[in-house]
């Protein structure tokens, strides 16, 4: 009997050890021994975009701007949805909050 277990334990528990390094295998993201902790490969990714629509996706950032945030690696400005709400309409909504809603917000911003 123990010899049958020892025969299937040994397997089985090189094959538990086996599967998270086969898993890496796929990604761009690789452990190494460095400082870092780890490399990286973009040769190692699969795209579900075709060149084409990289391309479009480029053009479209250059026409609306976007494009001169992002290769600066700044955020990009959010647009301007149109005019916002006055005062008025904020102080109205305050006060016709049900009670679930004024507990909800005194839970989020504490109570004041």
């Amino acid at each position: 009997m123990p010899k049958i277990r020892s025969a299937t334990l040994v397997p089985l528990f090189a094959a538990v050890l086996a599967a998270p390094t086969a898993a890496l295998a796929d990604s761009l993201w690789h452990p190494a021994n460095n400082e870092a902790g780890f490399t990286f490969h973009p040769d190692h990714s699969t795209s579900t975009k075709t060149r084409a629509e990289v391309l479009k996706e480029l053009e479209q950032a250059k026409a609306d701007g976007s494009y001169y945030y992002l290769q600066r690696g700044l955020p990009v400005p959010s647009r301007n949805t149109g005019p916002g709400k006055t005062r008025q309409e904020v102080i109205n909504e305050l006060l016709n909050m049900s009670p679930e809603e004024r507990a909800r917000m005194d839970e989020l911003y504490g109570d004041n």
